[in-house]
């Protein structure tokens, strides 16, 4: 059973261990680079300091016990809009359904926040995301130009 988890920052362990896996496994799905964690990035303040962004939600999808993935909600500008951002599911939990529960909880949240749209963004060549989020409901975002890096999707909600 995949068992859906918030993350407050005295969870930052948990979150330092699926980040520096998810930067490791997939370093092409992100924006930030392993580099950018480790070293002086890798200190304790700063993994608490990115599970207290104002407004945010962090979560973690548990199998049996063990983090199996990540996803956070985070406000934007307009408050209508919410972003789904850091999202990342092991390769040995991919196919059962822990990215939908994943995406399934910030929309969640987003709409009781009351936002009428989750926002993301989504490397091009990653065709097992961008399956996943159009299975979710996510649309692209006119003015999508390929071959762009990045394509920027939204769930209306």
């Amino acid at each position: 059973m995949i068992e859906i988890r918030v993350l407050t920052p005295d969870d930052w362990p948990t979150w330092r261990q699926l980040r520096l896996a998810a930067l490791t496994e997939a370093p092409e799905a992100f924006c930030s680079r392993l580099a950018d964690w480790q070293g002086d990035g890798d200190r304790e303040q700063r993994w608490r300091d990115r599970l207290s962004i104002p407004g945010s939600h962090n979560v973690v999808a548990l199998l049996d016990g063990r983090p199996i993935g990540m996803s956070s909600g985070a406000p934007t500008a307009d408050p209508l809009v919410m972003d789904l951002i850091s999202m990342w599911v092991h390769p040995d939990a991919r196919g059962k359904g822990v990215g939908d529960r994943l995406v399934e909880e910030v929309a969640r949240w987003a709409r009781e926040r009351g936002a009428d749209g989750l926002r993301l963004s989504v490397m091009s060549n990653n065709a097992r995301a961008k399956a996943l989020y159009h299975r979710a409901g996510f649309r692209m975002i006119a003015g999508n130009l390929p071959p762009a890096p990045e394509q920027d999707m939204l769930l209306p909600l």
